[in-house]
């Protein structure tokens, strides 16, 4: 498939606000494309390089390349020629970078290049998300969109139910079932401001705590266990204590969904910043296993000697997990069979909050696994209102703050794929987040103005807030009442950042 192609489409479902049309421009697209083309088309579509960042920055970009009369690259190319340059290092490599960005961006159009360096920056945010994909490759393939739906939630890739659905046709979505070994999207929840609101809105449901952990899914098939994020890396090798926990269970044969959790000498958790660099470590993993040892606390089980549990009622689930999880390796809960209960979740909650987590989660006892979606049946309740937000942009700050992005500009996703700002905060940062924000920002640059630094928007930021207030000065109409970071989540991308119409749900009051 030609580039242009694709930056048509892209351009074409940029200008659109109707899901109907994105949907059917996509399915056109996918039914002009090749099975081998699909794993660069749904990246670019999104946004994303499949070769993640690749080092090439907005200065190099920003050199004039007169652009070629007609077209002629193919995505392949273009991927493959993103693929050496991703593997450009050592001296020299910023001149090799400039060198081939610049015998790329010789060999495109006008429009191409138009499109490639919004790629290139982060700025392809044309709304066409991984779930419209899926309507219009339904459509393209004459299959069912809840089968492709469920292939994709099970094989935990859009881009490889695309590339068989594209090769072999509807038929090849039998091929895409819940296997041990292979992870899927976890299950999400919604927010609640309250448990009365929760058990209100669920009806007989379990009260969980809710850790400030690292989210995982263990894989056991006989000695082999496998550990993987929530964003599906295999992170096995770092956590050999979690695939001791795995071998001692009672199944030979299993999938369980639960957080991985670093608790102190008192037996409280330590922060999750100290959780999440123990998980992210790499290098010499028998010491970081001794000084921030982690342990496994499972919720959920998804597949159990080779039964896939998914559409089962979380009561039977629990119950399967409860027959081969011990319990002081299973989350705390109670259980709600209705209002009357209601005192014992509160003083849960409350319980909870005293031994160091950070709230509770709320889940229909009679609910499915809704694996890779926000279920309407998990509810999560914080004592403070939180979000999860991108970082926009940044500024230096002054005094003491001399020479670090400080003051970071937030945005919420909107519904065209984009994201509106909601303010600014510098607060709640500590001197070593300073310097790290400092780098990591610099890092996803791509333009100054002054002493504002724009970026890309893909790093996530977990914010705590007292509230929204109406404000003209900002594009959504609102803006955050003392803003605070709590924590940067590297462990999630954008797609999964809180949006305005979720913002305005939770304050009906302030919409403007």
């Amino acid at each position: 498939m030609l580039l242009s192609r694709l930056a048509r489409v892209s351009q074409e479902v940029a200008a659109t606000s109707a899901r109907s049309r994105k949907i059917a421009l996509l399915a056109e697209l996918f039914r002009e494309a090749a099975a081998d083309d699909v794993p660069v088309v749904i990246p670019y579509l999104a946004g994303r390089l499949p070769q993640g960042r690749i080092g090439v920055g907005w200065k190099v970009l920003s050199r004039p390349v007169a652009p070629a009369a007609e077209p002629s690259l193919t995505v392949r190319e273009v991927d493959a020629l993103l693929t050496t340059l991703g593997e450009v290092s050592g001296p020299g490599s910023q001149g090799e970078r400039a060198r081939l960005v610049g015998e790329l961006l010789g060999a495109a159009t006008e429009d191409e290049q138009r499109f490639l360096s919004g790629l290139l920056t982060g700025e392809v945010r044309q709304g066409a998300l991984d779930a419209v994909a899926v309507e219009g490759l339904a459509r393209a393939t004459g299959a069912a969109s809840a089968d492709v739906r469920r292939a994709v939630m099970l094989a935990g890739s859009l881009q490889s139910v695309a590339e068989a659905l594209l090769a072999d046709g509807p038929g090849a979505l039998e091929r895409f079932r819940l296997t041990v070994g292979r992870p899927v999207l976890p299950m999400l929840a919604h927010s609640a401001s309250s448990v009365a609101e929760a058990v209100a809105k669920l009806g007989p449901c379990a009260v969980e705590e809710k850790l400030d952990g690292i989210r995982v899914q263990v894989h056991r098939d006989g000695d082999t266990v496998r550990v993987h994020t929530r964003t599906l890396d295999d992170i096995t090798g770092r956590l050999p204590e979690v695939t001791a926990a795995a071998r001692e269970l009672r199944g030979e044969r299993f999938i369980l969904d639960g957080e991985v959790i670093s608790f102190g000498g008192d037996g409280r958790p330590r922060s999750f910043q100290e959780t999440a660099g123990r998980v992210g470590s790499r290098v010499d993993v028998a010491t970081a296993a001794r000084e921030v040892p982690v342990s496994p606390v499972f919720f959920d089980a998804l597949s159990v000697d080779g039964r896939d549990l998914l559409d089962l009622p979380f009561s039977e689930r629990h119950a399967e997990l409860a027959r081969l999880v011990p319990e002081p390796m299973r989350v705390r809960r109670t259980v709600v069979s209705g209002p009357g209960d209601l005192d014992a979740a509160e003083r849960f909650l409350a319980e909870t909050l005293e031994r160091g987590h950070e709230g509770v989660v709320a889940k229909g006892l009679d609910a499915p696994y809704s694996a890779g979606r926000r279920g309407a049946s998990w509810l999560k309740v914080k004592p403070v209102h939180t979000l999860d937000l991108v970082v926009l942009a940044a500024e230096w700050g002054h005094g003491r703050r001399t020479g670090k992005l400080s003051n970071l500009h937030l945005g919420a996703r909107t519904a065209d794929g984009g994201f509106a700002m909601l303010g600014k905060t510098f607060k709640g940062m500590t001197d070593a987040v300073l310097e790290w924000q400092t780098e990591r920002l610099r890092e996803l640059a791509v333009g100054e103005s002054g002493y504002v630094v724009t970026v890309r928007p893909e790093l996530v930021v977990e914010i705590a807030y007292d509230g929204l207030q109406r404000s003209t000065r900002y594009p959504a109409g609102i803006t955050l009442r003392f803003a605070r970071v709590i924590r940067y989540r590297e462990d999630k991308r954008p797609e999964e950042a809180d949006t305005v119409e979720a913002l305005f749900a939770a304050h009906p009051g302030v919409r403007p």
